[in-house]
């Protein structure tokens, strides 16, 4: 049964209550009694509380700084949260050891680390100061928009196919693939499982267009495997026959890429799937008779992107890996010619950071494509701005070494897309922010960096704010005019993360195009 608008609180309070055991601190560490690191304590608050996190807060994910979030983040919701994991359980702004429970850490340890954060905690975060301010225009892009639904939206897929230059959305309470033509006019395709998140597009040897459908099953992260990746013929419109099944049973995938990764001449895939507690980095190995053979590359459930590519050119297929919760961080899997892959961290982020995307890009022209990174999912139990959300870039210093060379804030930011925009040879980057600072600056919800030198910058904020709420974004030529256009899903309600705001935008405009009319 499909959630109707009268359902939608009750939709956003499961959502709420199912998202609160996943905290940023602990997703990923399971075992409360896991094993600690024996600790003298001294009887100084800053000294013992200092030690015993490095001792242990770090046994899951990279150490959370202390002035990561404020004192009634950490004592009220991140620390609670944590307990459990360390041995010891809340009650009433107070903790206790469970008789059963003789694993982690003693009760008189726990309160060593609640007081360390009680006392060296800011009260208030300071928000972070943009080092070149924001231009307020429409930076040589055109706003086009398909007309008003009748109907409240909720995409969470807007794509472009670079087959057909039509324009392909899903929508999280009808489940509908639609396909929009040249002047904007929809059409239902045909009814998803659940709604579609990811797309490969592809036209096959008899000219069909067909998709590659990654659908997610439960928007919310809870651990309930009902996503599935489909096979959608886009030029049969019988839904009774248009789509089959490729996989199934799988706990929230958000992500499906191609490779032959065993060269075997038969095209193979990696399926994200990223639940709460379960999921994990999945191999679907393509058989003769074209059915696939699973299995496991990483059991961590936190995987938000990958890309394929030959990293150490050796000839074979190798992936790129960032996670976004718990253990966070960017991974290099290496092939190992026999089915399996090696692995090797590249860069870890403390797991308030909400990694986000990620994308490899030769911003310098050295020949070495660079790290395109923004991190900003905000609605887990630390809800407050964080000036450490935003796009950065980290320049390849070789062999995928990678250094921190530019870094600019954006609330929440989503996602990041670079291409030559402006056509002057170097390559530019669009930003979204599902979670911007909505109530203050909006305006940071998309933004669009033009590249003046290697890693300088013009952030033109245009001015679509009132149009939506974006929580997908991809870039394609819409209008087959050469140039790079930029599309825009509308997520129009839900996810509000800051107290007493109203949303402001439309609610029934599906998606919007930035139609590329800058010079080339």
């Amino acid at each position: 049964m499909k959630p109707e608008k009268s359902n939608l609180f009750i939709l956003y309070f499961l959502f709420f209550i199912a998202v609160l055991p996943g905290s940023i601190l602990i997703s990923g560490c399971n075992n409360k009694n896991s094993t600690t690191t024996a600790f003298q304590l001294t009887g100084d608050t800053v000294a013992d509380g200092k030690k015993l996190v490095q001792l242990n807060c770090t046994k899951c994910h990279a150490l959370v700084p202390v002035d990561a979030l404020n004192k009634n983040v950490w004592i009220h919701h991140a620390l609670p949260r944590m307990s459990h994991f360390l041995g010891a359980t809340p009650l009433m702004g107070s903790y206790y050891k469970s008789p059963k429970d003789t694993g982690g850490l003693s009760l008189v340890e726990w309160q060593a680390i609640v007081s360390y954060y009680n006392k060296l905690a800011p009260d208030t975060i300071l928000p972070a100061k943009k080092t070149i301010p924001l231009i307020n225009d429409w930076a040589g892009f055109k706003l086009k928009t398909p007309a008003a639904t009748d109907r409240q939206v909720f995409t969470t897929m807007a794509m472009l196919n670079p087959e057909n230059h039509k324009i392909y959305t899903s929508d999280e309470v009808s489940d509908k693939l639609t396909e929009w033509d040249s002047n904007l006019k929809g059409t239902d395709i045909t009814t998803l499982a659940s709604a579609g998140v990811n797309a490969i597009f592809k036209k096959n040897g008899s000219g069909v267009n067909t998709v590659m459908l990654t659908c997610i099953g439960k928007i919310e992260p809870i651990d309930f495997p009902n996503g599935k990746v489909l096979q959608v013929n886009l030029d049969l419109k019988d839904e009774k026959t248009n789509q089959n099944a490729i996989a199934d049973i799988l706990a929230r995938p958000v992500q499906t890429i191609e490779g032959d990764f065993n060269k075997d001449g038969l095209t193979d895939m990696v399926i994200l799937a990223q639940g709460n507690f379960s999921g994990g980095v999945y191999l679907f190995k393509q058989n003769t008779d074209h059915t696939y053979s699973q299995t496991n590359i990483s059991d961590k459930p936190g995987a938000v992107r990958a890309v394929a590519g030959d990293f150490n050119h050796d000839g074979w297929q190798d992936l790129m890996i960032l996670f976004g919760t718990g253990d966070e961080g960017l991974w290099l899997y290496l092939n190992d010619h026999k089915g399996g892959f090696t692995t090797k961290n590249l860069l870890r982020f403390p797991p308030v950071y909400g990694s986000t995307s990620f994308q490899l890009a030769d911003m310098d022209h050295d020949g070495k494509p660079d790290l395109i990174y923004t991190c900003g999912y905000n609605f887990r139990d630390s809800r407050i701005l964080k000036p450490y959300h935003g796009l950065y870039i980290f320049k390849n210093m070789g062999n995928w070494n990678f250094k921190q060379q530019w870094f600019y804030p954006i609330n929440g930011c989503t996602k990041a897309i670079a291409a030559d925009f402006d056509g002057d040879g170097d390559l530019d980057i669009a930003t979204s922010a599902f979670f911007a600072d909505m109530q203050n600056t909006p305006a940071e919800s998309f933004i669009y960096f033009e590249q003046d030198k290697p890693f300088s910058f013009k952030p033109h904020a245009v001015p679509i704010s009132k149009y939506g709420h974006w929580m997908s974004m991809d870039v394609g030529d819409v209008n087959n005019d050469g140039k790079p256009d930029i599309i825009l899903g509308n997520y129009s309600s839900g996810f509000m993360f800051q107290h007493g705001f109203k949303p402001f935008w439309a609610k029934n405009i599906p998606f919007v195009i930035l139609e590329n009319h800058l010079k080339k």
